[in-house]
């Protein structure tokens, strides 16, 4: 498993998703779908969306490593 960060490249809107997706080594659309579903039902899905989009780190981008 790889570490608990939003990816530079595949995001959409925040990358919690893609993030989540990697580090669970499932497909970025499946963790979307999973996403999409789970809204369906009542819960903090939301606001656990945007607390993990402001927690999570972003991947280092090699570019910009000295």
């Amino acid at each position: 498993m790889s570490a608990l960060v939003r990816p530079r490249d595949g995001r959409w809107i925040g990358g919690v998703c893609a993030g989540l997706a990697r580090r669970f080594g499932m497909s970025p659309g499946l963790m979307r779908t999973i996403f999409i579903v789970s809204c369906l039902l009542p819960g903090p899905q939301f606001l656990i969306y945007i607390a993990l989009w402001v927690l999570l780190p972003n991947e280092k981008s090699a570019s910009t490593a000295w």
